[in-house]
């Protein structure tokens, strides 16, 4: 096999070779050919390079160069007039063409993390594609076929393309996710000299300034600076196993998620982490389409090169995605979880390390683009659902745990390090404090029916919401008390609310939402249903509610609330104000600076039947609604797999208050501060 792919990578390299002089006999298609034969290449000489020389004697103005060589034409104003580019592909080729083109060079972008990783089976399959194409396009233009023609064929290259090679393509990516063996990015953190910046380089993802200044500050930092940030997030995790009564025997394998720059706190998280038993599994961003989950992007990453690429790339899959495609890639899941059950039986669950301080991004929208047709997007949904029950089987989420953790970047400002070091203070808060204080909310909470919560000022939000009946009040509550374990940091009180009853209007002047901003987004809610939605990001109302549709509804018709909650970390708040960073807080922070409201499923989601417990010993009872109930019935329409959280900053908040069945009320929040008896510690912040 070694020996077949190896004359097969020689006959793409000298075909590829041959491209790179003059290519104007391929007429209006020679610059296309040529740009993409260049990236190519320089993928080609770097894997070769990579493997004749050890690549800590590779010097970082190579990777300086190689870097600019393959990342320069989505970069800035070059994006403008680059062929990943759907309007300008649609431009220079027409639509039909223009679309698969683009498809093609967007596609090939994909080799570039692969040729870092000595992935020579990528540099093959790519560059056969490729010269397929050129030879396609290189028949056409000497022929009399129309432009018709030539878009019917690119389909089939790809289309075929896609689906021959999905076999490849799913399980490499599934057991990428799961396999401490197969983790590229150890032997880098590990291994290589993290105080000289020239490690960055070795991933192969883009390199900015924010991983630049990342690594430039932690190297600032002493040993035992980041051994205690790397154990606020290791002890979090191991905490999590506790708190929710999980028996983590036969559990070794831990997933670290974390961007470039912070390899300085990895590495001691990895070195804590061995010592409670626990083998990272470090997986890279999917970089091909078949393993992209866009708009999230999961794994090791840096910042992206150009969000505006990245958002007209979301739907590419729409060249491929058919009845066919999805029961194959469903088949190769069940075969790939089967095949090694005993490696997802070891998995233990996500670390993840988020960032926050990117400048808000709200995207153009491209006629030109990809875009699911409306079949596409029920198959997409029923691909979600079927493939997230499969996972269920093999990786039941009563079984595992997981940590959140967040920290500043330096695209944030000037005040920078003086946020990072806020930060580093909000998420070592004191837990006991916090855990008596919120006592009294759950206390007050727990005698209610309802809740109301009403906006003040220009907020319109009015909310009614239902909460579970209790059949023993003396030993059970519909709210987690949540301090920094698996969620840091610390501070809210949560639900599941009961759907029926739940209505209302919640309204939010400005959100950052799965790394896209969202102004003033208002969503109106029948029996914790969206019924209604929009936003102001653009000037079209028809433009506002794809936005949604797409970003926040991921194409369902409708979602349902998830999650009530009352975040009670006004140091946090309090931090967001004082440098004027609310908008650019990630969800993991900004959800415990207000109250929220989370759309589509429960915190508890395919984990209803796994009782938790408050450290008071009452047992959390509001694990599920009426949607997970389905589970019973039909396990596909009992879950969304989506749960995002929406904050109402405190000053947007005139009233929060827990209404009793005998027709009173007791007030938590009154005109954006605490008015409870036990909580008014809260308030020293907000003074």
């Amino acid at each position: 096999m070694d020996e077949l792919l190896n004359e097969r990578y020689e006959l793409v390299k000298e075909r590829i070779s041959l491209l790179l002089g003059d290519t104007s006999y391929f007429n209006e298609f020679g610059d296309y050919i040529k740009v993409n034969a260049t990236l190519l290449n320089n993928l080609i000489a770097l894997y070769e390079k990579l493997k004749s020389t050890k690549r800590d004697d590779v010097s970082i103005d190579y990777y300086k160069s190689i870097q600019a060589d393959v990342y320069s034409d989505i970069l800035g104003d070059n994006y403008l007039e680059s062929y990943t580019n759907p309007t300008f592909a649609v431009k220079t080729f027409g639509k039909e063409v223009g679309q698969k083109l683009c498809f093609l060079a967007t596609e090939l972008r994909s080799v570039i993390p692969y040729a870092y990783r000595g992935g020579l089976e990528s540099i093959v399959l790519f560059g056969e594609l490729f010269i397929q194409i050129e030879t396609l396009i290189r028949d056409f233009v000497s022929s009399e076929n129309d432009k018709d023609y030539l878009a019917n064929e690119l389909y089939d290259i790809l289309y075929s393309f896609e689906l021959d090679n999905s076999e490849i393509f799913v399980n490499d990516r599934l057991l990428e996710l799961f396999d401490p063996d197969k983790s590229f990015a150890y032997d880098i953190i590990m291994n290589s000299d993290l105080g000289d910046e020239k490690y960055l380089y070795y991933y192969g993802e883009y390199i900015g300034d924010n991983e630049i200044a990342t690594h430039n500050y932690l190297k600032s930092f002493d040993n035992k600076k980041l051994y205690d940030m790397a154990y606020t997030y290791t002890h979090g995790y191991d905490e999590g196993f506790k708190v929710m009564l999980i028996d983590r025997t036969g559990k070794d394998v831990v997933n670290i998620r974390y961007n470039i720059g912070f390899e300085l706190m990895v590495r001691e998280a990895i070195k804590q982490f061995e010592e409670l038993g626990l083998k990272p599994v470090i997986y890279p961003l999917g970089a091909r389409c078949q393993d992209k989950k866009l708009p999230l992007r999961v794994g090791y990453q840096g910042t992206p090169a150009n969000k505006q690429y990245d958002y007209d790339h979301r739907f590419d899959k729409a060249l491929y995605f058919d009845k066919r495609y999805v029961l194959r890639r469903l088949e190769i899941l069940k075969s790939t979880y089967n095949d090694n059950k005993d490696l997802f039986k070891r998995y233990a669950g996500p670390a993840v390390i988020e960032v926050f301080g990117e400048s808000d991004f709200t995207p153009t929208v491209s006629d030109d683009a990809y875009l699911l047709s409306e079949e596409q997007k029920k198959l997409d949904l029923e691909l979600t659902s079927e493939a997230s029950i499969l996972s269920n089987q093999y990786l039941k989420q009563d079984e595992i745990s997981f940590t959140i953790i967040a920290y500043p970047l330096a695209e944030i400002g000037e005040d920078y390090e003086a946020i990072f070091e806020k930060t580093i203070e909000i998420n070592t808060l004191d837990n006991d404090k916090y855990r008596a204080i919120q006592s009294h909310i759950i206390n007050a909470l727990d005698k209610a029916d309802y809740v109301i919560v009403k906006g003040a000022k220009d907020n319109e939000t009015d909310m009614k919401v239902m909460l579970h009946v209790k059949k023993d009040p003396e030993h059970e509550t519909n709210f987690e008390n949540c301090v920094a374990d698996v969620n840091i940091p610390l501070g809210e009180v949560f639900t599941s609310p009961m759907l029926t009853g739940t209505e209302g209007v919640l309204n939010v002047s400005s959100a950052y939402l799965n790394d896209l901003y969202f102004k003033n987004i208002r969503l109106e809610f029948k029996d914790g249903m969206v019924s209604n939605y929009t936003c102001d990001n653009y000037e079209e109302e028809k433009l506002n509610k794809s936005f949604i549709e797409e970003n926040l509804l991921r194409n369902n018709e409708t979602l349902p609330i998830g999650e009530f909650a009352i975040g009670t970390n006004t140091t946090a708040y309090k931090m967001a104000k004082d440098f004027d960073i609310i908008s650019k807080l990630p969800i993991l922070i900004v959800e415990k600076t207000g109250p929220h409201f989370a759309v589509g499923d429960t915190c508890y989601s395919h984990a209803e039947d796994h009782k938790v417990y408050n450290p008071d010993g009452k047992e959390i009872i509001a694990r599920e609604n009426e949607c997970s109930m389905l589970r019973h019935e039909d396990e596909s329409k009992a879950y969304y797999h989506i749960h995002t959280d929406i904050t109402i900053p405190y000053e947007e908040i005139e009233l929060i208050a827990a209404c009793l069945n005998d027709g009173s009320q007791i007030d938590i929040i009154r005109d954006g501060r605490f008015v409870l008896e036990g909580t008014e510690a809260l308030n020293e912040a907000l003074d």
